[in-house]
């Protein structure tokens, strides 16, 4: 499988992923305190979400990809 394929592959796998969970969430720790023996920590959960419209775009994307890549080759 060639480069320009593979690439087409992902990127409509990736679009079909944003479309069906419509984002992701990740936890960050945002603030570390040591007094003497006590150390505090604060994890931040941050949610990003992935718009229709580039999930859409991905697989169109990928779609010209493979389509350009079956004329070439």
């Amino acid at each position: 499988m060639n480069p320009v394929k593979l690439a087409g592959v992902l990127l409509i796998v990736a679009g079909l992923l944003g479309l069906l969970y419509g984002g992701f969430s990740y936890t960050r720790e945002t603030h570390d305190v040591k007094i003497g023996p006590i150390e505090l920590s604060v994890k931040e959960k941050k949610a990003v979400n992935i718009p229709v419209w580039a999930g859409i775009g991905a697989i169109v994307a990928g779609a010209a990809l493979l389509a350009l890549g079956v004329r070439k080759g």
